[in-house]
């Protein structure tokens, strides 16, 4: 007759047994904030002012403190953080934009481009005005602002506020020119690219006009290719900070 078997002693446990929680919750942790530092497109304006009130997250750098009221950097406050209704309403204006402006941005009449104000629809002027007037060249231009127009003109930008922005180089402008300075050529150019867009069936209401003469350069004007990438008519979508 066969000897009973022994039974195997207890295995010694190595491991606590809240360990096993400890490790779930570690992990759904590592989750969350993997999500909350990948957020989608729309929401980037919001991560980015969020982070600019902390000092010390990695390569990012701060030290203001955020609350309700005016961050005197970024000139906005925390409740006009865009909403995602809007986030989402400018990334879907981005890739229509990109998408019918795409034979203009090869050949660089147009540049498409994002920062903290919004949506950036940049006209170079060299393509669309004379040196030194304020006069589109409507038969060249009519094909891109209609384009603008119908854009700006959709459902989804119903709410937004437009803001076109004249800028142009150094250059003073010259002893006959009906423009005193470059203040009131840029600002001339934007309010004329805004008339034609009415006339193309934007809503007017929508729509702020400023000039910014040479200020506002975005290449060195030590070149003539410098002078050329500053003299333009930004059109912007904004976001709800900066309206």
């Amino acid at each position: 007759m066969a000897g009973k078997a022994k039974k195997c002693p207890k295995c010694e446990q190595i491991v606590p047994e809240y360990m096993l929680t400890y490790g779930d919750m570690v992990t759904l942790l590592l989750t969350f904030f993997v999500l909350l530092y990948s957020p989608p497109i729309e929401e980037g304006a919001r991560i980015k002012l969020i982070l600019a009130a902390f000092n010390g997250l990695g390569i990012q750098s701060g030290g203001n403190t955020l609350e309700v009221g005016k961050l005197a950097e970024l000139g906005n406050n925390v409740m006009s953080l865009p909403s995602m209704d809007s986030g989402r309403a400018l990334a879907a204006a981005r890739k229509r934009a990109i998408s019918i402006f795409k034979p203009e941005i090869n050949t660089k009449k147009v540049r498409i481009k994002e920062d903290e104000r919004g949506l950036i629809i940049s006209l170079a002027a060299d393509s669309f005005f004379d040196a030194g007037s304020a006069d589109i060249d409507i038969e060249e231009a009519r094909a891109t602002l209609q384009k603008v127009s119908l854009l700006l003109s959709s459902s989804e930008l119903s709410e937004n506020i437009f803001r076109i922005e004249g800028h142009t180089d150094s250059s003073p402008t010259g002893p006959d020119s009906p423009w005193p300075s470059n203040w009131e050529l840029s600002t001339a150019r934007s309010t004329n690219v805004l008339h034609y867009l009415v006339d193309f069936g934007v809503n007017e209401d929508q729509f702020q006009v400023a000039g910014f003469a040479d200020t506002v350069p975005l290449a060195s004007e030590e070149t003539e290719e410098g002078k050329s990438y500053n003299r333009r008519v930004d059109i912007i979508i904004l976001t709800d900070g900066h309206l």
